[in-house]
């Protein structure tokens, strides 16, 4: 009978405490949507300077999210978000760097 005092957490994606957290959601949504944009250029010598400030931002976003997040969930998320725009932004530095062809 134990099985039925435990909360339903099925509904709900990110939350597992059954607590709203919008800004955690906007920073994971953020950082992953930034993460695959990075990674994705990363993959084109001539979106150098896409890959590198959209990593770098997604860097920024994703490391202030784990700083406030407050589930495991949305840690996750924020960390497969993390390691896209690590790589997008390392990759778009080898490539040329956030600058690179714009300062003479």
């Amino acid at each position: 009978m134990a099985q039925t005092l435990r909360p339903n957490i099925a509904g709900s994606l990110f939350a597992t405490d059954d607590k709203p957290h919008p800004v955690q959601d906007t920073l994971l949504a953020v950082t992953l949507v930034l993460g695959a944009i990075s990674f994705i250029t990363a993959m084109f010598h001539h979106l150098h300077l896409i890959s590198s400030w959209t990593g770098l931002v997604g860097i920024l976003t994703g490391a202030y999210g784990q700083f406030i997040s407050e589930t495991t969930r949305e840690r996750f998320g924020l960390i497969v978000g993390l390691g896209a725009s690590a790589v997008g932004f390392f990759l778009g530095m080898a490539h040329g760097g956030l600058f690179g062809g714009l300062i003479g």
